[in-house]
């Protein structure tokens, strides 16, 4: 039996990947459309997590005088014979990320910038011994390799290094920039971004646009940030989002691909749920999954077959601007708007991709743009100029949307104390019509999670949310529930902070609007539970017993006679 590759999760380096075995999805022909595709600066902007550190690390490989030619064997580039042979291994390549450009200000991020240079530019130490350079070239060498570089050197390093490069190798330079935008996401986040925004304008302008000894350059980053701010009179840049049909499955995941992955560690019976979680994602006109949600899926279920999928992707970011667009759900077209999101419908908005980080969360609008470009929200069919038809992709950014909403809520029950006690007075007396009046007032308020395409009892997860949402947040009550099922929720027990009572509440879904019914069923769900004998045991005799029906934004309830 074949012994199964390594799985790359988080391996960055094409090198590492290839050389210590590992299993690789052919990106390649990344390189062949890149140069028959001509753009001397490329700019590549997706989402976070969807190998865009991975394709850079690929380039360099190919193109650099010190890649190493073995680990294209096999690829789909190693076809291209004659592109293989005028390009592979025949320029001095600079590759920087700029990820770690992130401090609490100005001044540290500047420090970090300079060791990053820095960094960079001591992989070409051998120019202090070249004899292509005089004394001058020498000392301006020195200058990137000085702890105390002031902002204009920063500013011109790239450029410095790559004339440097030229003069030395006799050859134009590749110039890699990966991860361009995230100095201006953290400075902006920490209240330095007019002084960064100026720092890496010089950095880029320089670089790309007075640099007469640059062969190319690709850069990458997930947001296309306003021209005017960061590339003011750069006229060579060709930017390639996620709309661009160029290039469009070279970043993230085919359904063929996950395919012949699943089937590779034995685990293809899961592709369906891997399709559900992950796939959805429309860039260009192909449809594509998040690599790596899959590769961290595939990972779980090869040791762990029963396992239900997950959120990888949550825990990468802080999925602030989900967090900024429920708050926004005040507005009543705003709520409806996410309402037919999460339950897998479409909303049709006009997006610009071109936004600057203090303009983001401006205007409703601009936040449309972002969960856009950020991966949160994907496009479905084609745009109509800047017209798109949103979507949420998958299962997993479902997730994600819907924590959110259920945080959101429980943040404005605990605002409202008032009807929060009015709520657990009138469920502790037992007043039917008191709790159905307030718990309805609550379905208003809040943001409906529905799915159409979903059996009716996972419905009922929603509604079992409110409540926990509402009783949860009631000091020193217990409330207790039983784990989700593959039919929804069961029961919820509530044990007031008086010592002296329990309350056991079964929620059903009205699927046919008749509520009564549903009233009734629940009730005689909850007529014998696990929760009533732990109650007794317990000594607790007065026990109230709650069935509550659901449909859309009604409820009804019904009390079990003692």
């Amino acid at each position: 039996m074949e012994l199964q590759k390594k799985l790359p999760i988080g391996i960055e380096n094409f090198e590492k990947l290839r050389s210590e075995d590992f299993y690789y999805i052919d990106k390649t022909g990344l390189i062949r459309d890149l140069l028959n595709n001509w753009g001397e600066v490329n700019l590549f902007t997706r989402p976070r997590r969807f190998g865009k550190t991975l394709n850079m690390s690929m380039l360099e490989q190919f193109f650099s005088l010190n890649g190493n030619s073995s680990v294209f064997e096999g690829l789909e580039i190693s076809k291209e014979t004659a592109l293989c042979e005028e390009y592979m291994g025949k320029y001095p390549v600079v590759s920087i990320s700029l990820k770690g450009i992130e401090a609490l200000n100005y001044e540290t991020a500047f420090q970090r910038a300079v060791l990053l240079v820095r960094r960079t530019a001591l992989k070409s130490y051998y120019l202090l011994d070249s004899d292509r350079l005089n004394e001058q070239d020498k000392a301006d060498y020195q200058k990137l390799l000085d702890y105390d570089m002031t902002e204009a050197i920063f500013g011109d390093s790239l450029k410095m290094l790559s004339e440097l490069l030229e003069k030395h190798h006799g050859t134009k330079v590749i110039l890699l920039i990966d991860e361009y935008d995230v100095p201006l996401a953290k400075a902006f986040a920490n209240g330095y971004y007019d002084q960064m925004v100026s720092l890496i304008r010089s950095l880029l302008g320089q670089a790309f646009k007075t640099n007469s000894s640059l062969k190319f350059a690709v850069m990458t980053g997930c947001m296309r940030i306003s021209k005017e701010s960061i590339f003011t009179g750069l006229n060579n840049l060709k930017v390639l989002t996620t709309t661009d049909e160029r290039f469009d499955e070279y970043f993230g995941f085919t359904d063929y691909e996950v395919k012949e992955l699943l089937e590779s560690y034995d685990v293809l019976g899961h592709f369906d749920e891997v399709k559900r979680w992950y796939d959805g994602y429309q860039f260009g006109n192909v449809e594509v999954y998040c690599p790596w949600d899959v590769l961290n899926h595939c990972d779980r279920i090869r040791i762990e077959p029963h396992v239900q999928p997950e959120n990888y992707w949550i825990n990468t970011s802080s999925n602030n601007v989900v967090k900024q667009f429920i708050q926004k759900s005040a507005d009543g077209m705003v709520k409806r708007e996410i309402e037919c999101l999460v339950a897998g419908e479409t909303v049709t908005k006009e997006i610009h991709q071109e936004l600057t980080y203090p303009e983001m969360y401006q205007t409703i609008d601009n936040i449309w743009s972002l969960l856009f470009t950020t991966g949160y929200l994907t496009q479905r069919g084609k745009a109509i100029g800047r017209q798109m038809k949103l979507a949420i992709p998958n299962l997993e950014i479902r997730d994600i949307f819907e924590t959110q909403i259920m945080e959101f809520f429980k943040e404005n029950v605990k605002k409202d104390g008032e009807t929060l006690n009015r709520f657990c007075t009138v469920l502790q007396n037992g007043e039917v019509e008191g709790v159905e009046k307030i718990f309805t007032e609550y379905l208003r308020k809040t943001i409906s999670i529905r799915d159409t395409a979903v059996r009716k009892e996972m419905k009922e997860n929603f509604y079992h949310g409110v409540l926990i949402g509402i009783l949860g947040v009631k000091d020193h009550w217990s409330v207790a529930s039983n784990q989700e099922t593959g039919e929804g929720y069961a029961d919820i027990l509530v044990e007031p902070d008086t010592g002296n009572m329990g309350i056991i509440i079964e929620v059903k879904y009205a699927h046919d609007g008749n509520m009564d019914a549903a009233c009734r069923k629940a009730l005689k769900q909850v007529e014998h539970t696990q929760y009533e004998e732990l109650l007794l045991d317990d000594g607790v005799e007065n026990i109230l017993k709650y069935g509550i029906a659901c449909y859309k934004k009604r409820c009804k309830v019904m009390l079990a006679e003692k």
